[in-house]
């Protein structure tokens, strides 16, 4: 009895054993799953060693893994929550509660229950554990809830910088829009080209004469690419010999590669990032849990998904091909919103370019900055960088048309964000109120 039992077992474990090698070894990994992932991380929930890179790594492995991803991100938005600040001893009784040198101590994937709004695992509390006693330090947080400082017009954990007082104070007052409310437009790729680079003509095409197409000719003759004296095979054969019908990413990112790095960092290409390892390629719109048209679910995400071919309108870009997608009741609401308004008077010449309103102006924001003298304004092609929190957008968006204050009241309203801001907010944050008490009530003590 006791032979049969362990052949029995022996047979089982090896029968395991074998069904567990195929699981690991498998391309589908979905019966690895413990639950889902936050809208951050669902497209590579599959891609077990974008994160898990070592099977035994433990916390340090995990962190690199996030590091990996999110470490530019974080330089760039001067986190106010850095690693050092948890590394002080000082911080020892802290950390033993709330370990925060690791992103895992917050943002635990794969836990659906607590995914909250922004699509981040997130628990609530987080911010008491080290600031319980905010409520007896300043008069104005006196009452507030544990829950409430992530709140719209308060806090968020790794860039405060629209929400420091003296910011706050400095842009007290201000009126709720700017005059002239006018965005720099891109000109980036303007200024990298050569003075004396010439555009193209169809005579001078250099693709063979059974790949010309009249219509797409036309197209490209017209495209920013042949403007700037760039030929078929400049996108078509990047190598000798060799003819690409349809050119990828690659071919793109050999001169666009600030736009490819921030398009790969973005929900829009995640999966191309060579970060990944992933081997899943581009996403498909059907496989998004949010809202899209029904005709859209089998477009894949990649440059020509918002830059068609052969035209590469940037107008297009801007709007229409979110909305080709898109179908959301925010994104639904825009072109009757003030801001589609504006964006439709500006394709039609009745106001500078700058005025209107797009999609990207909010999505994608310029960038802008000096080299040799010049002033350079590119596009952010990642269109999440400055989505969730949402206070992300004041500084970089908001604050190029809006005042502070409105800027902060209107994105706490979730009915003006549906509507896509078609009317003004109901709803007062007295982030800064509470700034210019607390300022005036010092002011009074030194004096």
């Amino acid at each position: 009895m006791k032979i049969v039992w362990l052949v029995w077992l022996f047979f089982s474990c090896a029968i395991g054993a074998y069904y567990l090698n195929m699981i690991i070894f498998a391309e589908d990994k979905s019966a690895l799953l413990i639950g889902k992932a936050s809208h951050g991380h669902y497209q590579i929930e599959l891609a077990c060693g974008a994160c898990h890179t070592q099977a035994f790594g433990g916390a340090e492995a995990m962190q690199n893994a996030c590091e990996n991803c999110h470490s530019a991100e974080l330089e760039a938005s001067h986190d106010s929550h850095r690693k050092k600040k948890f590394t002080d001893p000082r911080n020892a009784d802290r950390i033993e509660i709330l370990d925060a040198r690791y992103c895992v101590s917050c943002h635990t994937e794969h836990q659906v229950e607590q995914t909250r709004s922004m699509g981040l695992t997130l628990p609530t509390d987080y911010c008491y554990h080290c600031h319980k006693t905010i409520g007896e330090e300043r008069e104005s947080h006196a009452g507030l809830t544990y829950d409430s400082c992530a709140s719209a017009g308060c806090h968020n954990y790794h860039d405060n910088r629209a929400l420091y007082e003296e910011f706050l104070l400095n842009n007290a007052d201000q009126a709720w829009l700017h005059e002239p409310a006018k965005l720099d437009p891109p000109n980036a790729a303007s200024l990298s080209r050569p003075a004396t680079q010439q555009s193209i003509t169809q005579a001078e095409a250099d693709a063979a004469q059974e790949k010309i197409n009249p219509k797409i000719m036309q197209h490209w003759l017209s495209s920013s690419h042949a403007l700037a004296g760039i030929n078929c095979s400049g996108c078509h054969a990047p190598t000798k010999n060799t003819w690409l019908e349809k050119p990828g990413l690659a071919v793109c990112e050999s001169c666009h590669e600030q736009e490819a790095d921030g398009f790969k960092a973005g929900k829009h290409g995640m999966r191309l990032s060579n970060k990944m390892e992933s081997h899943l390629g581009a996403i498909n719109v059907e496989e998004s849990p949010l809202e899209f048209k029904p005709e859209a679910a089998h477009r894949q995400q990649g440059c020509n998904a918002c830059h068609s071919a052969h035209e590469f309108n940037t107008q297009f870009a801007a709007s229409e091909a979110c909305l080709a997608c898109h179908n959301d009741e925010h994104s639904l609401a825009y072109l009757n919103s003030p801001h589609g308004e504006l964006w439709q008077r500006e394709l039609a010449g009745e106001i500078d370019a700058g005025q209107g309103v797009s999609c990207a102006s909010c999505h994608m924001p310029r960038l802008t900055e000096k080299k040799r003298g010049k002033k350079i304004t590119r596009v952010q092609h990642n269109q999440n960088d400055n989505l969730r929190p949402n206070e992300k957008m004041i500084r970089s968006v908001c604050m190029s048309c809006h005042g502070l204050e409105f800027a902060i009241n209107a994105l706490a309203s979730q009915e003006l964000i549906k509507n896509n801001f078609s009317g003004k907010p109901e709803r007062h944050i007295e982030s800064i109120d509470w700034a210019k008490k607390r300022n005036s009530s010092d002011t009074a003590k030194t004096k």
